[in-house]
């Protein structure tokens, strides 16, 4: 079975080793352009330009979409990088290892240990990497659907004085088809005290027994939240405890990681990629596994992962990442089919 599997190498080449439609949605964040070197032959990230960087990222996309079920979801994470004059603290090899991928430190040029360029941009400029990425998907055939804002409340400090420091980055939701699984229920958010107060004013101004003294405007037409039931149906009043679709701005505190792969996911950032994405006992793909994050949360949450990685030393770390988790998950299906 290659369920619940880690394919070592390649990524585009241990892809083909997955049947057509075989994933239910995929969760993933490639090697941002030129901030890291991870040290091992064919990795992504530090290719000459960021056109080149986009092409190869599309051809591994390309065989994602081929795996993916027709109505599977990519969400995939994607920061940018700055195209840098190769002054500062980031020119010096030794220093690389220190950058995370979660942060824009440390300029394109001389920041990483193998030479990259930024093609047309001028030294400072913001390339824009995960708009090339989304726009580049969707021209290779992807829906893309919407820009997810990963805010971070504790970014990493940046010693710039010409900017704002940076407090987030993207996830871009895309879809294979037209029509695509997506459990909206399964993310939604506690709706707002003064959107259910406004819903029960109306309803008891429309049968006459409230109205507000110093209500100036007619009746509100604000719907009723999307997710919840009535304390009392006889009279509409909703409770408190309803729901509303969640924003497309999530706040999520990075996360440290205390071995040796520096970029991490946070759990709560692909928790709702993967209930949204993914029904239970489905697969979820990471073709960027790193240290092991999707396929965790995935098994933590009752779904089956597939994973590709380059990098055998991450492989370990993400093997005992999940060996405690897929004990959990392996019990429970065993119960289901009792």
């Amino acid at each position: 079975m290659i369920e619940n599997t880690i394919l070592h190498g390649n990524n585009i080449k241990t892809l083909k080793s997955i049947p057509d439609g075989f994933v239910n949605c995929c969760v993933t964040s490639p090697p941002y352009y030129g901030l890291r070197d991870y040290g091992i032959d064919g990795q992504i990230g530090l290719e000459k330009t960021p056109e080149e960087y986009i092409q190869k990222l599309v051809q591994v996309f390309r065989e994602v979409r081929r795996v993916l079920k027709d109505d599977g979801t990519l969400w995939v994470n994607i920061g940018d990088s700055y195209a840098g004059s190769g002054k500062g603290s980031a020119t010096h090899p030794e220093s690389v290892s220190k950058y995370k991928q979660g942060t824009n430190c440390g300029m394109i040029g001389k920041s990483a240990v193998k030479k990259v360029s930024w093609g047309e941009c001028k030294p400072k400029d913001l390339m824009g990497i995960p708009w090339m990425l989304a726009l580049a998907l969707r021209d290779d055939g992807w829906y893309l659907r919407q820009d997810i804002i990963w805010h971070k409340p504790n970014p990493m400090p940046e010693s710039v004085s010409d900017r704002c420091t940076k407090a987030h980055e993207y996830i871009f939701l895309l879809s294979k088809s037209a029509r695509y699984y997506f459990n909206s229920e399964a993310i939604s958010e506690p709706a707002a005290e003064s959107t259910i107060a406004r819903i029960n004013q109306d309803v008891a101004e429309q049968r006459g027994s409230y109205r507000q003294p110093d209500k100036i405007n007619g009746p509100m037409k604000a719907a009723a939240p999307r997710y919840g039931g009535k304390t009392d149906k006889s009279i509409g009043i909703y409770d408190y405890s309803l729901r509303r679709n969640k924003r497309s701005v999530w706040t999520v505190n990075t996360a440290s990681f205390r071995d040796a792969h520096f970029a991490v996911f946070p759990e709560k950032l692909i928790l709702p990629c993967i209930l949204a994405g993914c029904k239970k006992g489905g697969v979820v793909l990471d073709p960027f596994m790193g240290s092991g994050t999707t396929a965790v949360v995935a098994v933590k949450n009752l779904r089956k992962y597939i994973a590709c990685e380059i990098n055998p030393e991450y492989i370990k770390i993400a093997e005992k990442r999940i060996a405690s988790e897929k004990g959990l998950f392996d019990n429970i299906q065993e119960q289901e089919t009792i």
